[in-house]
This record gives C-alpha cells, structure tokens and sequence, in this order.
C-alpha cells in the first residue's frame, strides 16, 4: 500500500511538473507573442508619424518654395516699378526743369548783351546768374544720369562700369582696379549689375576705408561673374553690420534675375561681393565693345 501511494504521488508531482511546465511555456510564448505584437503595432505608430512629419515636411517646402517664388517676383516687380519711376523723373527733370534752366540761360544772356553799355554793375551780377544756371544745368544733367544711366543704353554695360568707377576713383581718392569683359545679359539684369556695383562702391566709401577696390565682370564656367572687392577693414559676418538692409537688397534683386550673391568678409580682410548670373546665350550686343571717349 505504501509503495502504491508512493507511486501515486510521484506521479502527481510528475504531472503537476508537467502541467507547471505547459503553463510556463504557454506563458512564454503569450509573452512572445504580445511582445512582438506590441513592437509591430509601435513600428507601425512610427512609420505612421514618421509619414506624418514627412507630409508636414513636404507642405513646408512646398510653401516655403512658394513663398520665395513669390518674394523672387514681387522684388523684380518692385525693382521694375523703382526703375520705371527713376525714368519717369528723369524725364520730367529733362523736359522741364532742364528746359526751364535752358531758358533762364539765354535770357539771363540776352539781358547782358543788352546791359553791356547801360549798366555795367549788373554785368558782374548777371555773370554770377549764368554761372549759377550753369551749375543748376549741370546737377540736373548728374541726377538724371543717376537717375537714368543713359550709358548704358547708349555705350553698353562696360563703358558704362568704367565711367562709373574712373568717378568713383576720382571722387573718392580710391586706386579702382579694373577686369571687365563683354558679357551677355539681359537688359534687366544689366541695370542690376550697374545698380550693384554702384551701391557696392558708395558702401565701401561709407564703411570700408579702403585703399584699393577690384571691379570684376567676366563669363567664367558659363556663368556670368560679378565682383567688387576691396581692402578696406572688413567685418565680422556673424555680426550684422550697418549696411545689412543693402545688402539683403542687394541679394534679392540678384536673385530676381536667377542669380546668386556670395559675401565673403572678415576683420582686417577686406570684403568681396560676388554674383553669378545665367547669360543669354546667342545675345551679342555690340554696345559692350564700345568705350568712353
């Protein structure tokens, strides 16, 4: 009887460690198993948010693209409208005030020829009056180049950059040195070239203290290349300096004619602006061979 109840209860702890054994392995594999279903339903959360910022990602550019295209057009349409007032006013400058000085000027010389004999003490006033019409016509004649660069209608974009810089050297008393070659551009972007190498150079002659500036116009690569560089003491571009506003202008109007601007500068280095620009191809303008007499 005690060898049976022996065997019995061997067998029952066999089959209690049986049991305890598939519970144990149920148990696992339910573990396993809710394990990797945990991680499958994580990997598809995140491939679910990862498509959702990649979504917001591509909204984002795709706006930021539009903002810029449309910023690109308004600068170009608002550097379009700049430039169509500039010609308005140097028009009106043209047709009226240098007609109206004009006039002034030959009657002021008409009362002189008469006065020769009969009021020789108003001759030195009169003189003084043709003198002052003289230097009014002359300003005039300035403001509406500067307003409206005939040269470069006229003569082109080289003699007009080389009439520029030989008066900015003579003004300013800086040595300018000069690399410029014919290029194809576009009127537009030509006027764009004029207007940033004049707004380069007035900068240097606030800001640089230079005693040299390189003025460059070339076609390297199949890009049109524009440069103004200088000696002068440079400055940290980190840092936003004083000129900033002229020099985001600057960037933007380059960019409205599909170009790029690179500034490169530091403290006691000097600076360089450089610009490259697409060129017309097959555009062969004469004008650029033409020089300043």
């Amino acid at each position: 009887m005690d060898v049976l109840n022996v065997a019995k209860h061997g067998n029952s702890v066999l089959l209690l460690a049986g049991v305890a054994a598939v519970v144990s392995m149920i148990i696992s594999l339910l573990a396993i198993f809710m394990y990797w279903r945990q991680r499958s339903v994580i990997d598809k959360l995140r491939q679910e948010l990862q498509r959702t910022v990649q979504v917001g990602r591509d909204r984002l550019e795709t706006e930021v693209a539009l903002r810029t295209v449309q910023l690109t057009e308004l600068t170009h349409h608002l550097q379009t409208a700049r430039e169509d007032e500039r010609h308005r006013l140097a028009r009106n400058l043209h047709d009226d005030l240098g007609a109206l000085l004009t006039s002034a000027k030959l009657d002021a010389a008409r009362i002189k020829s008469r006065l020769a004999d009969r009021a020789p003490e108003a001759l030195e006033l009169l003189a003084h009056l043709v003198s002052t019409l003289n230097s009014g016509i002359a300003l005039g004649r300035s403001i509406i180049e500067d307003l409206r660069p005939s040269a470069l209608s006229n003569l082109g974009l080289v003699a007009t950059l080389e009439i520029l810089t030989r008066e900015f050297a003579e003004i300013s008393g800086v040595a300018v040195h000069c690399e410029l070659e014919p290029v194809e551009l576009e009127v537009s972007a030509e006027l764009m070239v004029y207007r940033l190498v004049q707004e380069a150079i007035t900068n240097i002659t606030k800001y640089a203290r230079a005693q040299n500036v390189w003025v460059r116009l070339a076609t390297d690569n199949g890009q049109v290349e524009v440069s103004v560089r200088d000696d002068g003491i440079g400055f940290d571009t980190s840092v936003q300096p004083r000129s900033a506003y002229g020099l985001v202008g600057m960037r933007f109007r380059v960019e409205a004619e599909g170009g790029t601007l690179a500034l490169v500068s530091a403290p006691g280095q000097g600076t360089l602006i450089q610009v490259n620009l697409t060129p017309v191809h097959g555009r062969h303008d004469r004008r650029n061979n033409a020089r300043p007499s």
